[in-house]
């Protein structure tokens, strides 16, 4: 199995919109990366959707080709296929990391998230998002809102159970 990624954390973007992500955020893309090789640079896609997205989401090589596996099962020409190919494959940009571990997220890019100084980068498991860091902000007091609905006492792990499992 593929490795995950893990953990949070800022990053300062500069006025090229050059950021460098997370070192292990980098080593998940390079074991991810069919083309890597000790000395090269990994390679990932960027994911940023239409205007309803408020984040980019980064994927490794391996996860997007595991995306694009899923894709081509859907009948060609379906309103899903056509639906998950603008946004997987037209709403979606391949990059490679610089030797610095950066990668550069265009103008566009950084208007359409509201970037500006820092970018907040969360692991997703198979996959990383890149926010603003105020609007990740807002989005984690909206969850909070929903965990509230379950109680104090509330264990996320109890999700994972299949119903009627009972744990």
């Amino acid at each position: 199995m593929a490795r995950r990624f893990r953990g949070e954390s800022v990053h300062k973007v500069d006025a090229k919109g050059r950021v460098s992500i997370p070192a292990a955020f980098r080593r998940v893309l390079e074991e991810c990366d069919p083309d890597w090789a000790e000395g090269q640079n990994p390679n990932l896609v960027l994911v940023y959707g239409d205007q309803r997205r408020k984040f980019i989401e980064g994927y490794s090589m391996t996860s997007m080709q595991e995306v694009d596996e899923k894709i081509s099962q859907l009948p060609r020409g379906s309103r899903e296929r056509r639906m998950l190919e603008l946004m997987f494959s037209g709403q979606a940009v391949q990059i490679q990391l610089d030797e610095t571990g950066r990668l550069v997220l265009s103008p566009k890019l950084r208007e359409k998230i509201g970037i500006t100084g820092e970018a907040f980068f969360i692991a997703s498991g198979d996959t990383f998002q890149i926010w603003d860091p105020s609007r990740y902000d807002a989005h984690v007091a909206e969850m909070g809102d929903w965990f509230e609905e379950y109680g104090e006492d509330f264990d996320p792990l109890t999700l994972l159970d299949p119903p009627g499992t009972g744990g």
